[in-house]
């Protein structure tokens, strides 16, 4: 698959396809945005939040922005219509940061929500940033709501629902919280002797959902863990390397 991969991505491209993006402000959501662009997959790019961002670079000048309440996202319906593809990065909170509730206002309340709406929409293929060990019947919070999640969304009956489940997300945070920037000064080591166990770069998910978007697939229901994103983020990597 490694050697078709670019020929997915341009056979893709001729589909004309659209795509709306949540959490395009948190790290995951700011590297597929900027793979998304690069790719040039997608004929219409929405991004869909809190706020409205600002870019410089040319590069974004037609990305569209659609600024919703999330609190009240009924009244922003219109903001998922008419998208083939969905991605969502919303998260990425703890209870400890923003209190159990606001954590599974956001983590779930919110995702859920936007997945409903967006189904409603239109959309085919909704693409969901989750966890390593989502788990809805696990005893501790965040692996059980990432869990309770994926299981809603999945009853939602898309025609293609893809659950990411990284390990440890490896990136240069601008405000990182201190224990997981211990954790991964900690992890270092083992990441380099088991690369796929416990960590992922944050470009090589990104790479990894734009890979699996374009790839063809009889299942409507994919639960995607940290070893199959790395092999997802790997692919065309030795085609490219064979041209240079």
């Amino acid at each position: 698959m490694a050697a078709d991969i670019g020929t997915l991505r341009a056979e893709y491209q001729k589909l004309n396809r659209s795509c709306f993006l949540l959490g395009a402000s948190g790290d995951t959501g700011k590297e597929l945005l900027k793979q998304i662009l690069q790719s040039r997959l997608f004929s219409k790019i929405t991004l869909i939040g809190r706020r409205k961002l600002e870019y410089e670079d040319q590069a974004y000048k037609n990305v569209l922005q659609e600024v919703v309440d999330f609190e009240k996202l009924d009244d922003y319906a219109s903001a998922f219509q008419g998208h083939d593809v969905g991605f969502c990065c919303l998260g990425a909170t703890t209870s400890g940061k923003a209190g159990e509730a606001g954590f599974i206002r956001v983590d779930h309340d919110y995702v859920v929500k936007s997945a409903e709406l967006a189904k409603s929409g239109g959309c085919k293929h909704f693409n969901l940033v989750s966890a390593w060990g989502a788990n809805k019947g696990s005893r501790f919070l965040y692996f059980r709501v990432k869990g309770e999640v994926d299981a809603e969304i999945e009853g939602m009956d898309f025609q293609r629902f893809s659950s990411f489940r990284p390990a440890l997300l490896m990136v240069d945070r601008e405000e990182s919280r201190p224990g997981a920037w211990f954790m991964r000064k900690m992890i270092a080591s083992l990441a380099y002797m088991f690369p796929t166990a416990y960590t992922v770069p944050i470009t090589t998910l990104a790479k990894a959902m734009l890979n699996n978007a374009v790839m063809p697939s009889d299942k409507k229901v994919e639960l995607l863990e940290n070893k199959a994103i790395h092999s997802l983020g790997k692919l065309g990597e030795e085609t490219a390397k064979g041209k240079c």
